[in-house]
């Protein structure tokens, strides 16, 4: 261990709260391990204050940078997992850069594809607990990319503001509905400084395409996933490699006109079903 870093180190011994000094101490010690270990040099160090920065600048009210930034270098889903308790409820994954607004509430069975033009599509299910008992009264954000691969905040002059979201709560058997168009496999944004650090590694920016859940309910742990369409050529590749295969669903085609007539929806369509698991908190 070098002077500067026992220096550096021992500056945070009167930190009063143990678990940040703790968190401090682990972050100051790899962090001079790393310099240390690639002879890392001022002209390495400034572009990455540079980068940094800049990630930084591009974050707006709509974009999150360093989440997305988080998100590629595998940070986020690490968390997730190390965060999960993995006792029954439905596995978690990243949160995304895109949850940056407040969902609507909807109905049950509402339409959240507000703009049309994709394929329609039917998502049902039920919130539970670990143990199968049905849990009425949760509440569902979800919100997705509508059939181009775009959310409404990144192309707000073709999207509605509210276009893929919307905050459900389940009835008295804790089930779910609701109509929407089936999602894209997208592009994370590239225009910023993650693109350029994909572009410098040979990564691709792709997601596969998936509807976004965050479930809640009294007396249970939230939980917040993803369902993926079952077949998309990017499963295998995702760009924040947040896939899990217990998410993963077929969307299945539907020729069924007394169906789609119950569901709203024409025939024929897709149909989607998942069941969020919670843990007792």
């Amino acid at each position: 261990m070098t002077p500067v870093t026992e220096e550096a180190l021992h500056s945070l011994d009167a930190t009063a709260d143990p678990r940040l000094r703790e968190l401090l101490t682990a972050l100051v010690r790899h962090l001079h391990a790393f310099a240390d270990e690639t002879r890392l040099t001022r002209r390495e160090w400034e572009a990455a204050i540079r980068f940094l920065t800049a990630t930084g600048q591009t974050c707006t009210d709509t974009r999150q940078e360093f989440i997305l930034l988080s998100d590629v270098l595998g940070l986020s889903m690490l968390v997730e997992t190390i965060n999960s308790d993995g006792h029954g409820g439905t596995e978690s994954t990243v949160l995304g850069p895109f949850h940056m607004t407040e969902s609507p509430e909807r109905a049950l069975g509402a339409d959240i594809d507000l703009v049309g033009g994709g394929e329609p599509c039917v998502v049902t299910g039920r919130v539970l607990s670990t143990d199968g008992t049905p849990l009425p009264g949760a509440v569902i954000d979800v919100w997705q990319a509508d059939d181009q691969g775009y959310y409404d905040v990144q192309r707000p002059d073709v999207q509605p503001p509210g276009n893929g979201r919307g905050l459900f709560t389940t009835d008295a058997e804790g089930a779910f509905r609701f109509r929407t168009c089936v999602p894209s496999s997208y592009p994370i944004p590239t225009d910023g400084p993650v693109g350029d650090l994909l572009r410098a590694t040979g990564r691709h920016p792709y997601r596969p395409a998936h509807i976004h859940f965050i479930a809640s309910a009294a007396g249970h742990a939230s939980v917040t996933t993803h369902i993926f369409v079952a077949g998309d050529p990017y499963l295998e590749s995702d760009a924040v490699f947040a896939v899990k295969q217990s998410l993963v669903r077929d969307f299945t085609p539907t020729d069924d006109a007394s169906l789609a007539e119950e569901f709203g929806v024409p025939n024929p369509f897709r149909h989607a079903r998942i069941d969020l698991v919670l843990e007792p908190s």
